[in-house]
Order: structure tokens, then C-alpha cells, then sequence
């Protein structure tokens, strides 16, 4: 809708299926333009235009930094149907009728659109915009804005690919050697949907005096481009946490969870904006920086299938990681818990905090505001391996 004119008391966009989220590539965009005045109107002609674009802004100093990219562009002049027009092509409108102009394009083939997008320091948006032109007065316009999400599959031969890597970092007090940590960490696939359960395989040793933490974390990373230069704004969106290893000893994580919260897809076609993912793993060494493991993640729209090689995820790593593992895990054999004494607690380990200065209070530019979205069910052994590592023992260093 727009701030209407004495003439025009209505003037707006309504698309023929409003009850649709969002839209792919490929898919058709129609709807109507209603219209109604209070007078008798001369309309010139009726314009639609569909437009989509990829847009950053941010300041540096005092430069301005700018740069867009169109991804749809579409005109076409629409007409009334069974309604008289003058030689010149216009159409008079009168008073208490109300008129519709039909429209319909088709976006462009999987491939050249982006999915919607709104951040700190860009945006990709896509809009239907009507044009009533009128002869001695500007143009009347008014728009409608529609979502794209374009389909990304997680069970591509990539995605589903094992990673991990080892990191390990030597300590020092007041410049003296102090021992070192060392981390190994694997996870069985690289592509992940929200709601879905990232499962951590995982060895932490521990030789220096102090007492560290191992934690996990999903991380988003937003790169921003314009005039050349790269803005880039990072912010962990949920975490869960090991136990403490004192000096001398180590701990393993054997199918640790931490689970994708509600996001918006990875993006990785735009020039100018990329969102990505990735799972930090992490120990915590008071009075030092932390180790850090980052495993790059790609959040899809298309769920995983479960035929990728989800139970081998600790079968390549060294025969003494899950012998040593196994020693103080062991799965009880009674029958699963009812679902319906499961307590249906969906809240994040911790608020939404950043990992770098560059914050900007709450706003979380790839939260989705759905206050009906509920995770599904928690699996029926999803609490014991929390039970068990909460009472494991250490493990000494060999």
C-alpha cells in the first residue's frame, strides 16, 4: 500500500497465493493491482515491474562504501480487461467500481537469482513495483516485496564427506615452557538444515599446569564487499561445553551434540554478500588465547536423506581414540525412554553472544522470526551421552 491521493482511495498489490512463503527459481510471480478512486481518473498507462538486488552499504571513515548487483529485471505495461481505451491507449477510471490489472512473470533458471537476505551491512531483496502514470502528475507507485530461497541439498558427495583436523599449541608462563594442549576433533558430514544434530567426535589432552575447557560452538560469518574493500561480521549462535581436564590428563567426546538453531541457508553465489558457516571446536586456557579448531559448515534447505556414511564417524581416526573412549562410555540396555517424559526444553545453551567487537546488540540479521517453529522431537538416548560425560572420568596422557 502507499499514502493515497484525493483521486485514489486504494492502490495496491495482492499476489494470487499470499499464503506462499517464498518462491524458487523458475517458479511464476502473479497477482493483481487493485484499484479504486473517489473521482474520475485518466490513466496513461499501468506499469509492473519486477526487480531483484543485492546491496551493500557500510561507512569506512569518511568514505562511503557502496556496491550493487541486480539479479532480476522485468517491465511489462498491463491492461484492463473488457474495458474501452481511448486512441492513445489510456483508460479512464470512475468512481465506485473497483479495477484489477492481471500480471504474471516467471523468474529467471536455478542459478541466477540469490536467496533473500538481510544483514548489518546488506540486503538481497526482490519486489513487484506498479507504476500508474497520469497525465499532468508524477506517477503513483506501490510495491510488494516476495522471499526467494533458493533449494541448497546437503546430500551432494561433498557435503556428506567426513572433516576434521588436530591442533595442538604450546603453553608458556612469564616466557617459561609450560606444557601444551592439543586437540583432535571429526564430524561426520559437512552439510547440515536447521533443527538437525551435529555430532562430535572428539580428543582433548591436557599437559600444561592449568585447567582448561573444551567447547563447541556454531559460528556465522557474513562478508561483506564494496569499493574493494571486505567488511566481515562474525557471531556464535549456540554452544554446549565439555568437562574441565586438569593437568596431566585428557578427555574424549564421543557423539558430543550441539544442534543448528534456526537460520537462514548458506550463501555462496553472491559477489558481494557470503554467509557461511562453520563449527568451532575450542579449549579454553585461562590466562593464554584459545585453541581453536573451525570445521566449515554449509546450512542447507534440502534435509539429509540419511544414506551419507553417518555411522562411521570415528572409524579412520588412530584405534587408541575409541578404545580409550569406550572405556568410560558404555550405552544402558534398558528400553528408551517414553517421549512423553521428555522435558521439550528448545532454548539455546546460551544467549547469542559475539566473537568479535563488531556487534551490534541483539540484532541477529540471520534469525527468522517464527514464534510457531518448534524442533522436532529429541531422540530417545539424545540426554544420556550429556549423563555419561557429566560422570566420566579422566584419562591419563600416555
Amino acid at each position: 500500500m502507499v499514502a493515497m491521493t484525493k483521486r485514489v482511495k486504494a492502490f495496491e498489490i495482492v499476489l494470487n497465493d499470499p499464503s506462499k512463503t517464498f518462491y524458487c527459481s523458475g517458479d511464476k510471480v502473479a497477482g493483481k493491482i487493485l484499484v479504486e478512486v473517489t473521482e474520475v481518473t485518466k490513466v496513461m498507462a499501468m506499469r509492473v515491474v519486477g526487480v531483484g538486488c543485492a546491496k551493500v552499504e557500510y561507512a569506512k571513515g569518511k568514505q562511503r562504501c557502496r556496491e550493487e548487483i541486480d539479479y532480476l529485471k522485468y517491465e511489462e505495461v498491463v491492461h484492463l480487461d473488457d474495458h474501452p481505451t481511448d486512441t492513445d491507449g489510456s483508460v479512464v477510471l470512475r468512481p465506485g467500481n473497483k479495477y484489477e490489472y492481471s500480471f504474471g512473470f516467471e523468474l529467471p533458471q536455478q542459478g541466477q537469482l540469490v536467496s533473500s537476505y538481510k544483514g548489518k551491512f546488506g540486503f538481497v531483496q526482490y519486489f513487484v513495483k506498479a507504476l500508474m502514470e497520469r497525465p499532468s502528475q508524477p506517477a503513483l507507485e506501490c510495491k510488494k516485496h516476495f522471499e526467494i530461497e533458493e533449494p541448497l541439498d546437503v546430500n551432494t558427495p561433498d557435503l556428506l564427506s567426513p572433516t576434521g583436523g588436530m591442533k595442538e599449541k604450546k603453553v608458556t608462563c612469564m616466557f617459561i615452557p609450560d606444557g601444551q594442549v592439543s586437540l583432535n576433533a571429526k564430524i561426520d558430514r559437512r552439510g547440515f538444515c536447521e533443527g538437525e544434530e551435529i555430532c562430535i567426535d572428539a580428543k582433548f589432552e591436557n599437559t600444561c599446569s592449568r585447567i582448561v575447557v573444551p567447547k563447541a560452538a556454531i559460528i556465522a560469518k557474513h562478508t561483506y564487499q564494496a569499493n574493494n574493500r571486505t567488511k566481515i561480521f562474525r557471531q556464535k549462535l549456540s554452544s554446549v561445553r565439555g568437562n574441565h581436564i586438569i593437568s596431566g590428563m585428557c578427555d574424549a567426546w564421543q557423539g558430543k551434540s550441539i544442534r543448528v538453531p534456526k537460520i537462514k541457508p548458506s550463501i555462496l553465489d553472491c559477489n558481494i554478500i557470503r554467509v557461511e558457516y562453520a563449527l568451532m571446536i575450542y579449549m579454553h586456557i585461562p590466562g593464554s588465547d584459545k585453541l581453536i579448531l573451525e570445521l566449515p559448515l554449509v546450512i542447507g534447505t534440502v534435509p539429509y536423506n540419511g544414506f551419507g556414511s553417518r555411522t562411521n564417524s570415528m572409524s579412520s581416526q588412530d584405534g587408541s581414540v575409541s578404545t580409550a573412549s569406550a572405556s568410560w562410555v558404555s550405552l544402558p540396555s534398558s528400553a528408551p525412554p517414553s517421549y512423553s517424559d521428555i522435558r521439550r526444553d528448545y532454548s539455546l545453551d546460551q544467549p547469542l553472544t559475539p566473537l568479535l567487537d563488531d556487534y551490534d546488540g541483539g540484532d541477529s540479521p540471520i534469525f527468522m522470526n517464527s514464534s510457531q517453529f518448534q524442533f522436532p522431537l529429541l531422540p530417545a538416548y539424545s540426554e544420556v551421552e550429556e549423563e555419561f560425560n557429566g560422570n566420566a572420568r579422566m584419562l591419563p596422557v600416555c
